[in-house]
């Protein structure tokens, strides 16, 4: 049998990604939803739309510190002449007063005060003369300049948020600008991350022969922080069956996801796989183990564990890989939880700057740097992939999505691109 028939067998042996992740995550609901106060809101996602009970701004006001006045007592100004008014009062972001103008007259105003009924115009002070009790101005405003009229910006019953998008600090400050005091969110997924293996030690030492540093929890655990989940690191698990078991069930009491890396193959260590596939009386399984049409990975376990069927994404050893895995099918995993929307990470198409080559039959992620091109598009330069997957994360802020068909991409061809949304 030639190389490419083996390889079109193994194809055929393998699930598409794509078929893998509707199957996996119809599963999922989103949390229940809670009110919570504002200052505690940033960061979830909202579980209703919001909708503006007051205006903002609230009341009409001065934008600018000047003079309020009517504008057709200043429209003559810098007309070879000066326009003079009375100044009857001053007016601060603190007044409450209603005051009213008469022709010929103006306030004093800060930004932010109250405008004098009758006012349609704020003149900027260094147009005057600055004067207190009657100023002269010197050139003519437009009308409506210098103030702010009651909900010009957010009109009372405006929607400020839908259901499923993140809240920001500027939603923060648009709801508390209209009067909201509380939201209803989706609780932010609490997060469990296990990594398992008789052969890994904690970090602080380098790896050695019989021993590997743990460093996918570390990762995973900043992962799922990244995406707004609360992150529980529980650390090291060695591969005794009872250990596993009960590990696995104190977590479910706390955990609305559990993460766990290694242990997803078939060999004799592999003790994630033999005890979370089969069925135990409830207690832990089961959890499905598929060969899926991924690359780096391509085994991925997903299921429920314990009476209260928490999910379990059970990602591979390989820290590159694993990071992948996260990607692919945990990020969305708790994105769904969350409520929030979209659910998997936004893409471009863009112009890859190197020729790569792909496994046939399998949907490689390969780390690259994307940038944008002047007059608009993005290229994409790629990095170490395959084995060397997590040296080649460390720099990327996006992933080459190559198809199960795609076996090699041309310098100057179109890829599609996951944007990564990392802090740099």
């Amino acid at each position: 049998m030639t190389q490419t028939a083996d390889a079109e067998v193994a194809a055929r042996e393998l699930t598409p990604l794509a078929d893998y992740l509707g199957s996996a995550l119809r599963r999922l609901r989103a949390l229940p939803p809670l009110d919570l106060e504002l200052t505690q809101a940033y960061g979830n996602v909202l579980a209703q739309d919001v909708v503006a009970p007051h205006p903002f701004p609230a009341f009409d006001l001065a934008s600018i510190d000047g003079y309020a006045a009517r504008w057709e007592d200043v429209a003559t100004a810098g007309r070879g002449t000066s326009v003079r008014l009375n100044v009857i009062g001053d007016l601060s972001a603190s007044s409450w007063r209603p005051v009213r103008l008469t022709p010929g007259t103006c306030f004093s105003v800060a930004a932010g005060a109250p405008l004098p009924g009758g006012a349609d115009v704020v003149v900027p002070i260094s147009w005057t003369d600055q004067g207190m009790a009657a100023v002269e101005i010197f050139q003519p405003p437009k009308r409506g300049s210098g103030l702010r009229r009651a909900g010009d910006e957010l009109a009372a019953g405006s929607t400020l948020g839908r259901a499923g998008s993140t809240i920001t600090p500027a939603l923060v400050a648009a709801f508390a600008a209209t009067g909201i005091g509380h939201v209803v969110v989706r609780s932010s997924p609490r997060v469990v991350i296990i990594a398992t293996g008789d052969e890994l030690v904690e970090v602080g030492r380098g790896s050695q022969p019989g021993q590997v540093v743990d460093a996918n929890s570390h990762a995973l655990t900043a992962a799922a922080a990244e995406v707004g989940a609360l992150a529980y690191r529980v650390g090291i698990c060695d591969d005794d069956p009872e250990g596993l078991r009960a590990l696995l069930e104190d977590q479910t009491l706390r955990a609305d996801l559990i993460l766990t890396t290694g242990g997803t193959g078939t060999g004799p260590g592999d003790m994630v796989r033999r005890i979370l596939s089969r069925r135990d009386g409830g207690r832990t399984g089961p959890v499905a183990f598929t060969e899926v049409a991924l690359y780096p990975g391509t085994t991925l376990g997903f299921g429920t564990v314990g009476a209260e069927e928490v999910p379990v994404v059970c990602l591979p050893g390989d820290p590159g890989a694993a990071l992948i895995g996260f990607e692919v099918l945990a990020r969305p995993a708790i994105q769904l939880l969350a409520g929030a929307e979209p659910v998997f990470r936004p893409s471009v198409r863009a112009h890859l700057l190197d020729t790569v080559t792909s496994p046939a039959g399998l949907r490689e992620f390969r780390p690259a740097h994307v940038a944008e091109r002047r007059g608009g598009g993005y290229t994409v330069q790629p990095l170490h992939g395959g084995p060397y997957t997590l040296s080649g994360l460390m720099e990327a802020n996006g992933l080459v999505v190559l198809g199960e068909r795609v076996t090699a991409a041309a310098a100057g061809s179109t890829v599609d691109v996951l944007l990564l949304d990392r802090r740099k």
